[in-house]
């Protein structure tokens, strides 16, 4: 008989085999930092792209403090990593307007090759800055997390998104990243000389549609469901996600989000030309977007990233 010893704080997590990473932020950054454009070009300029990735609103350890109480603190602990966004947005069918979204994402690589399988949890909570009456929860427009994977024959980025809003009407349903074969390049980046390969950095790149879908994500199959919000701003409920993928056949196996589990058995990934320098790589990546001129917050009280020859312990 096996006898598995979590450490403290893992027991409200569905590890598999081996934890390569166990973050609680109530003792720091832990290694997450803003996902920030490569400065490589002449003068330190960085790659073009249709937006300014470098005007993603900032990441921060926060004790989450409100209009009316001194500070909601986290799940368990003072202090959660907090991702902002600036107060800007565009409509939902127009490419993310700068700082609209934020970003955090851990630099990683692959330890185990006979480890088959990859996942990826979070504890977490939603809310707007509360700058103004109401409770605000159709100015959230999606969050989400997905790991950003290079093997030795593609790059694939497999995730979960959350479409809570559109243009202020609630859709609330849930998405997993994969993209058209027969999306261009230009069709995905808005230029013939785009750098991003379809399939990668799907939150702002390629068409988005007044339903809510786009061509970075697909429907999770009977994925509607409401999430814990509450009833004002300042009032944070922590929720669980879960995200299963099998590195071998690049498929999704499952998502959990609260108590409810989505098969997604056979639903493929997007596979894309490996990316020089990255071989091996295996990033996981959290982030929001606000649906209008308002400041919104993903909160992540702690996050589990594990992996295992088996899709269970």
């Amino acid at each position: 008989m096996a006898l598995i010893v979590h450490e403290r704080g893992l027991e409200k997590f569905r590890p598999l085999e081996k934890v390569l990473v166990h973050d609680d932020f109530d003792l720091g950054f832990n290694g997450w930092l803003d996902l920030t454009p490569n400065f490589v070009r002449e003068g330190f300029q960085s790659q073009p792209s249709q937006l300014d990735l470098g005007s993603w609103g900032p990441s921060m350890i926060s004790a989450a403090p409100m209009r009316f109480a001194a500070g909601h603190g986290s799940m368990e602990g003072n202090y959660s990593l907090k991702l902002a966004t600036r107060p800007k947005a565009g409509p939902y069918e127009q490419p993310p307007v700068n700082g609209s979204m934020s970003t955090v994402i851990k630099r990683l690589s692959r330890l185990d090759d006979d480890h088959r399988y990859l996942q990826l949890e979070a504890w977490y909570s939603y809310t707007p800055e509360q700058d103004r009456w109401g409770t605000g929860e159709e100015d959230i427009r999606a969050f989400g997390m997905w790991f950003d994977v290079q093997d030795e024959t593609c790059r694939w980025q497999p995730g979960v998104r959350y479409v809570n809003s559109v243009n202020g009407t609630k859709v609330k349903r849930w998405q997993y990243f994969h993209t058209s074969e027969d999306i261009t390049r230009e069709q995905w980046t808005g230029s013939p000389e785009g750098w991003e390969s379809p399939g990668i950095d799907a939150i702002w790149c390629g068409e988005r549609y007044p339903d809510g879908s786009a061509d970075g994500f697909q429907w999770i199959p009977d994925g509607d469901q409401k999430l814990v919000y509450n009833e004002s701003p300042d009032k944070l409920n922590w929720l669980y996600m879960r995200m299963l993928v099998d590195l071998e056949t690049r498929e999704y196996v499952e998502f959990q989000s609260m108590g409810r589990t989505f098969d997604l058995r056979g639903l493929p990934t997007t596979p894309s030309l490996p990316y020089d320098g990255i071989t091996g790589l295996i990033n996981p990546v959290f982030f929001i977007e606000t649906d209008t001129d308002r400041r919104v917050f993903l909160y992540l009280d702690s996050v589990v990233y594990s992996t295992g020859r088996e899709p269970n312990a």
